[in-house]
């Protein structure tokens, strides 16, 4: 994984605590907060839809474990954790050629993975985006995947996808970072700071089977309960993720 960052705004939180299941649910507070992520798809050249999902994950970490964020002094701290306290809302967004360069001066971390790229910024308010993010499209993030997906290395995390539900790629981006960012919460600092510096590995594949995905959201796991906004049913569940750390960390 590469990540670049770019100078800039705001603030976060670190320890947050991880609740069991997590919402999209619009808060009772006018001042709510949505995380920006963008993500480049290049006609020409469009990153696989799974190393799009893995990239937006990573992304999401990336943010949340970075010093602006991690420190209460940090430019994103306070920014952050009242998102955090609100909703972990995420909005995916798609950019390409100018419109991705206009996005590189506002404040936030670019990551790479094999070919997809994702921008992530601090938390904004949810009506007032910057021009820069408001003018790109949140439709057309449909991704092709090219071949059969390999399985997971032993001991690499994994944001397990419900294997009933259909979602788009932006959709999906959003789910996976939701999922990798209660992952983070569950974990002690110890395993935290060895996912950080491992450059955060992990890997995004739908459940085997009903039989499995039934298994996993029994399992005390953390996982995503969505809100319905869009695409899918108030109170589905999209994402469970299974961190090695996670089953012993409570």
């Amino acid at each position: 994984m590469t990540v670049s960052t770019s100078s800039a705004s705001p603030e976060p939180a670190a320890g947050a605590p991880e609740p069991a299941t997590s919402r999209e649910q619009p808060a009772a507070e006018p001042d709510r907060y949505v995380l920006p992520l963008v993500v480049r798809i290049e006609r020409a050249d469009p990153p696989a839809r799974t190393d799009a999902l893995q990239t937006a994950a990573r992304a999401v970490l990336a943010l949340l474990s970075d010093p602006r964020t991690v420190e209460e002094t940090g430019a994103w701290h306070a920014r952050v954790r009242q998102w955090e306290e609100r909703q972990i809302r995420k909005v995916v967004r798609r950019a390409r050629g100018a419109e991705w360069r206009r996005t590189e001066p506002l404040g936030g971390l670019t990551v790479s993975g094999h070919r997809a790229q994702v921008r992530v910024f601090p938390p904004i308010p949810l009506d007032g985006w910057p021009k820069e993010l408001a003018r790109l499209q949140v439709s057309g993030t449909d991704l092709a995947e090219p071949g059969p997906l390999p399985t997971p290395d032993a001991g690499t995390p994994v944001l397990w996808l419900n294997p009933g539900l259909e979602m788009s790629a932006g959709k999906a981006m959003a789910q996976a970072g939701h999922g990798a960012q209660l992952a983070w919460w569950r974990l002690e600092p110890a395993a935290r700071a060895a996912w950080r510096a491992s450059g955060f590995p992990l890997a995004v594949r739908p459940a085997r089977d009903t039989a499995h995905w039934h298994d996993l959201t029994t399992a005390g796991l953390p996982l995503v309960q969505d809100a319905g906004f869009t695409e899918v049913a108030p109170g589905s569940c999209t994402v469970v993720a299974e961190h090695p750390a996670s089953r012993t960390a409570d």
